[in-house]
């Protein structure tokens, strides 16, 4: 599911700080005295990452085996700093064009080595090096980051999208529903039998998520130059081009963001009527994925406020998915535990 598009950052770290961990990381794990040691070299800065930048994914994961959740970390890390270099960094076109070709590169080479050392040591960054373990221990298939990374240059070089299917098949896969894939060949199924139907719901849950994304951040998205929501969708309303500056738009715009909501929420119910398809000691955390944007999704629909205000959900609600006998997790791993 991909995570978040854009999470609402407690900490936003600019370039300078990423290529100082991935400094510290790279000499750490050359150092390191075997592959295991790399391994959780690599699983704790990206631990890190997911703590700095969303304190709601990482609460969830707390609830997840510990060999699942150092996983599902790196995965986190492998997809965030792309997603930086093209919404954050203040670096040109061209330039974050130029990092995700280098980082794309980073991702094949990282492919073809044995080992997290080895990939390092042939200058592949430290979090596309334990991606790659990733990808070889779980079976993922290659062509899901590749697609990844594609949806990630199509932010680079913004388009518009003609219908909700346009949006999906054109952007959306790329940018969510194969993180989801990702993250299903983590969490395993309750059965081999099982594992396309968990698929079909990560494929739904990643959609669902997106749009709410797409909801929420309309006028950060136009500050970007993007626009998501459908131009159909848009038409129906009498508008070509958002422009969340002109309040004379306002009220169709929350028309238009109220609809994209409604189908999300469909999507939502559809991924929880599978949740039952994935492995049981990852449903918790699937399940709090799902009620805590699946509440956001609701309070952007019924919000009075429309684009004046950026929708959230209290930190008490969201704990409040979470299983009361398992609480004493949280404390724990804010400790480092």
């Amino acid at each position: 599911m991909r995570i978040s598009k854009r999470c609402k950052h407690d900490h936003i770290w600019n370039e300078a700080a990423w290529a100082a961990q991935e400094h510290r990381m790279r000499t750490q794990v050359l150092q390191a005295p075997d592959e295991e040691s790399a391994w959780r070299i690599v699983v704790r800065e990206s631990r890190t990452v997911l703590q700095t930048y969303s304190s709601s994914f990482f609460a969830v994961t707390r609830f997840l085996p510990a060999h699942k959740r150092a996983q599902v970390e790196v995965i986190y890390a492998a997809v965030r700093y792309p997603d930086e270099v093209v919404d954050t960094f203040p670096i040109s076109v061209n330039a974050r064009a130029a990092r995700l070709r280098t980082w794309r590169e980073g991702y094949e080479r990282g492919l073809e080595a044995e080992s997290i050392q080895s990939a390092v040591r042939a200058g592949v960054p430290c979090f596309v090096a334990a991606l790659a373990r990733v990808v070889r221990d779980c079976g993922i298939p290659h062509e899901h980051y590749r697609a990844f990374l594609n949806a990630m240059m199509r932010d680079v070089y913004p388009q518009r999208y003609q219908t909700l299917d346009d949006l999906i098949d054109s952007y959306i896969y790329g940018s969510a529903i194969v993180v989801g894939y990702f993250l299903t060949h983590v969490y395993g199924s309750s059965s081999p039998c099982q594992f396309d139907r968990a698929l079909n719901a990560a494929r739904d849950l990643g959609i669902a998520l997106q749009l709410t994304n797409f909801c929420r951040d309309v006028t950060d998205d136009q500050r970007r130059g993007r626009q998501y929501l459908p131009l159909d969708v848009l038409m129906k309303e009498g508008l070509s081009c958002v422009n969340t500056a002109d309040t004379s738009q306002h009220a169709a715009l929350n028309r238009v963001i109220r609809e994209v909501g409604f189908v999300a929420r469909d999507y939502y119910r559809r991924a929880l009527a599978n949740l039952d398809a994935f492995h049981a000691d990852s449903r918790i955390a699937i399940r709090a994925c799902i009620d805590v944007y699946g509440q956001l999704n609701d309070r952007i629909c019924s919000s009075p406020n429309g684009l004046t205000h950026r929708e959230s959900v209290p930190l008490s609600q969201k704990f409040r998915v979470l299983p009361t006998s398992k609480y004493w997790r949280l404390p724990l791993a804010y400790l480092g535990w």
